[in-house]
């Protein structure tokens, strides 16, 4: 291991990753389909995993538990939107409790449908981990140096990461 690449900004780590929310409950993993894919020190990761991941190499396992605010946030009371249906795909199922993901300014987020109307849905924009505290348990596959058109876009190209 300490001949391979250490996870720092402008590198890429491939990893897997499982989520469990404060119960204990496994909520989401990468560990069933592709690992997650990401180019560090670019914001594409929450603040607190990024810098999990900083100083580490392939082949390294470790478990971290992260507060909200280096999380999925603090819960906001109110935080609600009404979208038109036509910002989701046309075989969206629209229920209330239903979680999709909504293109915004800020980039892809998980929303919460709360009520359906004909045209539009109201949904919660928290995160469904908002408030809480979560542990990531995180095996770390390959750490490499980013290619230039990653840097200059930002991101990491590739399975698990952007398409263009």
């Amino acid at each position: 291991m300490s001949d391979s690449p250490i996870a720092e900004r402008n590198r890429v780590v491939r990893f897997h990753y499982l989520i469990r929310d404060e119960s204990g409950n496994d909520v989401e993993t990468s560990r069933d389909g592709e690992p997650a894919l990401a180019l560090l020190g670019h914001h594409n990761l929450m603040p607190g995993l990024e810098s999990a991941l900083l100083g580490r190499q392939a082949g390294e396992q470790f478990s971290v538990s992260l507060d909200p605010d280096k999380a999925f946030g603090q819960l906001r009371q109110g935080w609600t939107q009404r979208v038109s249906k036509k910002h989701f795909p046309k075989s969206t199922r629209f229920q209330p409790g239903a979680r999709l993901r909504l293109n915004t300014d800020q980039g892809a987020r998980t929303v919460t449908v709360t009520k359906v109307g004909n045209k539009f849905v109201d949904v919660d924009l928290n995160h469904p981990l908002a408030g809480q505290t979560v542990t990531f348990e995180v095996d770390v596959l390959e750490v490499r140096d980013a290619t230039a058109e990653e840097r200059s876009h930002g991101h990491a190209h590739g399975a698990g990461g952007h398409h263009h």
